[in-house]
């Protein structure tokens, strides 16, 4: 969520209409649990499969991560296609690249097909590298997502310094496949969408019991409020609680900082990102950057794993911006924001079934806006078939991170010497 001295979100998001108030004993198909991209992806494909949904959300449409990331639209996961076949296997293996290859696909034909009201550029995503071990890294991937003729290719210091406008960087790896949204607008037309396919949702309802009985689960809210249905799916991701024992010490919550420039002006829009495309930098603690709707450059990093309490809890960014943008050192930034994602030890989204009719997905590494928008189709496709084939990931138990209690501490410690290595790399 945003903090309280800096508003994140200059155009507000137009969902009040979709929400409605929950029928108190309501039975329904499905009952899902967070109405960000993931909960509402999978909403809309389950309604459209001819299931009645209810979606529960303790907060408001776009509040959480799912209104707050990047905005950046990325095909893959954290793996290239030789790693996922060697440690999947043929078949397995071979499903879960042809799911990754499409996750960036699987956003653009959405807003295609539904027609939604989301600005958006698809010229594609720059990892950036900063040191020749980086180079090589990009070398191999290019080699591997070329063989299966995706629309990729290297770029040498000249090129990117051209395409980003940035300084330091000794070329990268260009996916085309990728590109850009606004995430607000795109959270708030899937919840438009979905009430429109006959989704009921309901904000300000926060979930703090489930049981199952015959075959039923029953849903309660904290306003005391009960919902019956077949089937539940908790879909808070990097925002789980206790609801379902053990889940929320699965993953690592880590808080990712942005901040937003004021609107360029001209002479400065025409050489930074003059493309649009998305840019992610290979350092240990890498940042991430685009440009706005509204011309805006938004930078992006890792934060601090406490909430964040002044201004000053954004100042790493500010000197990123800067080093990689010394043009822009006069240019004020006007919002600073923050919100969470899910990383888990492997590096892989997970897909728990502790019990019949309740299904959770948790893990979105960072990459969420294309990963979950396509995963919710698929977890409704299993819902409605029982076909555990549509589901790209296989079901695992849900196993706690040992001593996760104290994992936060050393992850804090992990990222502060990441960052000097960064810095000495420099």
């Amino acid at each position: 969520m945003a903090t309280a001295f800096s508003d994140p979100i200059w155009r507000k998001p137009q969902t009040a209409s979709t929400f409605q108030s929950l029928p108190n004993g309501e039975r329904v198909d499905l009952a899902i649990v967070g109405g960000g991209i993931m909960g509402l992806s999978t909403a809309l494909h389950a309604a459209r499969l001819g299931l009645s949904v209810q979606v529960l959300d303790a907060g408001e449409i776009g509040q959480g991560a799912s209104g707050l990331n990047g905005g950046q639209v990325i095909p893959g996961l954290k793996y290239d296609p030789e790693w996922l076949l060697e440690h999947f296997g043929p078949e397995r293996g071979e499903a879960l690249v042809n799911f990754a290859a499409s996750t960036a696909d699987a956003v653009f034909e959405l807003i295609r097909d539904e027609k939604l009201a989301v600005p958006f550029v698809r010229n594609g995503w720059i990892q950036a590298a900063h040191t020749e071990a980086a180079l090589k890294a990009a070398a191999n991937r290019d080699r591997q997502w070329h063989a299966r003729g995706a629309d990729v290719r290297l770029l040498d210091a000249a090129e990117i310094a051209a395409k980003t406008g940035a300084q330091g960087y000794l070329g990268g790896w260009l996916d085309r496949r990728a590109g850009v949204i606004d995430p607000l607008a795109y959270t708030s037309e899937l919840a438009r969408v979905a009430t429109s396919a006959g989704v009921r949702i309901a904000g300000g309802e926060k979930v703090v019991r489930l049981t199952n009985a015959a075959g039923v689960w029953r849903i309660l809210t904290g306003n005391g409020l009960e919902l019956q249905a077949k089937a539940v799916v908790l879909a808070t991701n990097a925002y789980t609680d206790g609801l379902i024992p053990g889940l929320a010490q699965t993953i690592v919550p880590l808080h990712s900082f942005q901040i937003a420039t004021a609107p360029l002006p001209p002479n400065l829009a025409a050489t930074i990102l003059p493309e649009g495309q998305a840019v992610s930098d290979s350092r240990r603690i890498l940042v991430y950057y685009r440009k706005s709707a509204d011309g805006r450059l938004v930078l992006g990093g890792r934060g601090r794993m406490a909430l964040p309490t002044s201004a000053g809890d954004w100042a790493h960014l500010e000197r990123a911006l800067r080093r990689l943008y010394p043009v822009l050192s006069g240019v004020a930034i006007e919002k600073r924001w923050f919100g969470r994602v899910a990383m888990t030890p492997d590096h892989l989204p997970h897909i728990h079934e502790p019990e019949q009719g309740l299904l959770a997905v948790a893990g979105c590494q960072g990459r969420g806006v294309g990963l979950m928008t396509a995963l919710g189709e698929r977890i409704a496709g299993y819902l409605q078939s029982g076909d555990v084939r549509q589901l790209p990931f296989p079901v695992s138990p849900i196993r706690p991170i040992p001593f996760h209690a104290f994992r936060q501490v050393g992850v804090a410690a992990t990222i502060a010497w990441y960052r000097l290595l960064d810095a000495l790399e420099r």
